[in-house]
């Protein structure tokens, strides 16, 4: 049920093409901010910040361009400006994350911190954005 929601809402059979936009330009965009701010911030959760905030706002950018010129529905093919705004503040917690999971991996990498920033942060924007475009199911029809 909550899948034929959130496929009407999300721009009918495209719903899977809005998520994987998110998530593959999210994350590849913190990889790319964590391979060329590696150098330049040096302490780890300034540049998972810094990666997960220009991560989702570039995946925005893009899946509002590529959505636009695709989607049927003009009314689902924009994130809201409100859902961009929320998932820059979640950012926050996933950028955290992604210096947790770097310190518990052992792995020390900039260019891991962003990837993992980037990620975790599309996935919250990802979540944000169903979350926004989901509405209850009708209500049954009384006999």
């Amino acid at each position: 049920m909550v899948q034929w929601v959130v496929g009407k809402l999300l721009g009918g059979e495209m719903a899977s093409a809005n998520l994987i936009i998110v998530l593959l330009v999210g994350t590849a965009v913190g990889a790319l901010v964590g391979l060329g701010l590696g150098g330049i911030i040096t302490h780890p959760l300034y540049l998972a910040i810094v990666a997960g905030l220009i991560a989702i706002i570039v995946a925005g950018i893009v899946r509002n361009t590529i959505m636009t010129r695709t989607a049927f529905d003009p009314d689902v093919s924009r994130v809201p400006f409100m859902v961009l705004v929320y998932a820059a503040i979640a950012s926050l917690a996933g950028s955290a994350a992604a210096v947790e999971i770097d310190h518990a991996s052992g792995l020390v990498s900039p260019v891991w911190i962003g990837t993992m920033a980037g990620l975790i942060s599309a996935v919250l924007m990802a979540l944000l954005m169903i979350t926004y475009h989901m509405t209850p199911p009708p209500p049954p029809k009384r006999r």
